[in-house]
């Protein structure tokens, strides 16, 4: 069977993305953060799992606690 050879210009683990250029020299570490992390369009399927995720979490809590007497038998 043949070897499979990576491209020459790929790197061990993959190529990482691209930095965005910093566009204020002056901001601060938390919007670099909101910038670089949650408005970021890379990022976007990711951080609607998560919101997904925390809407999921947050309707089973207001679940149990509205009809959690439902589920006890009495």
């Amino acid at each position: 069977m043949a070897r499979r050879v990576p491209p020459q210009n790929a790197a061990m683990f993959g190529v990482p993305p691209p930095r965005r250029a910093l566009n204020d020299a002056n901001e601060s570490a938390f919007s670099r953060f909101i910038r670089e992390e949650v408005f970021a369009p890379e990022k976007t399927m990711g951080n609607i799992n998560i919101l997904a995720a925390a809407g999921v979490f947050a309707a089973g809590v207001f679940v149990a606690r509205t009809w959690g007497d439902l589920l006890v038998p009495a």
